[in-house]
């Protein structure tokens, strides 16, 4: 469904976590993806945070203060208006009887602690296309700039956009958050990733490349440059 600025929605994750670096992690990654976050840090607060809006997904860690895992996945299940709610627990308990367990009590999926994120992913994307809410790319707009993300296309004014690799996700990135400033190592985290090692730099030669290819004669900059803060996709005032 399209949200309000016309985009079509994205899926929910809500992450019930007390760990708050993996909180954190979770929640880059997560978002990296195109998901929408939300958090609880016990399971009172996840059976409130479900009952005033109900996420896509929720990814509930087994151990919890006062309220476990297990028993919110329980209460979850009891509800009808929940009933159907995708849940993957995530625990540092590898028996295999735990996973009986978790999986018994009502969870769609288990994996153990420590996991590789692209795993966790996986599995919250196989879980989505099953319940009929996995991420649709569909369209990015702003301004006279259209990015079609299925077709892979950008256009300004109906003119076809010709982006590199990089360029193309360095825009993507800059129209999901209009009007905001990333410094050049938020940019690097957000497009290249954390794990590679490009000098920050390397941001601006693909800065002035988009440039290039996004400004046609006589078109406004869109890529503005903040001093000694960074760029934003947006016009000069």
């Amino acid at each position: 469904m399209p949200d309000s600025t016309g985009n079509l929605a994205r899926p929910t994750i809500l992450v019930v976590e007390d760990e708050a670096p993996l909180l954190t992690l979770l929640r880059y990654n997560l978002e990296k993806q195109g998901f929408r976050v939300e958090e609880a840090a016990d399971g009172q607060e996840a059976l409130l945070r479900v009952a005033e809006a109900k996420p896509d997904l929720i990814l509930l860690d087994w151990m919890l203060p006062a309220l476990s895992g297990i028993e919110v996945c329980r209460q979850i299940r009891r509800r009808p208006a929940t009933r159907d709610l995708p849940i993957i627990m995530v625990t540092a308990r590898t028996e295999d009887q735990d996973a009986v367990r978790a999986l018994d009590t009502g969870a769609d999926d288990y994996i153990a602690k420590p996991f590789a994120m692209e795993a966790l992913l996986a599995r919250i994307r196989a879980l989505l296309r099953r319940s009929g809410a996995a991420p649709a790319k569909g369209r990015l707009a702003w301004q006279d700039i259209v990015m079609d993300q299925d077709a892979h296309r950008v256009t300004r004014r109906g003119r076809a956009l010709h982006l590199g690799p990089t360029e193309y996700r360095l825009l993507e990135f800059l129209l999901q958050h209009p009007g905001r400033v990333f410094s050049r190592e938020q940019l690097l985290d957000a497009v290249w990733g954390r794990d590679i090692h490009v000098e920050p730099r390397t941001v601006d030669v693909h800065i002035r490349r988009l440039r290039k290819a996004v400004n046609g004669e006589g078109e406004a900059d869109v890529i503005r440059t903040v001093r000694s803060a960074g760029y934003a996709l947006d016009v000069e005032q």
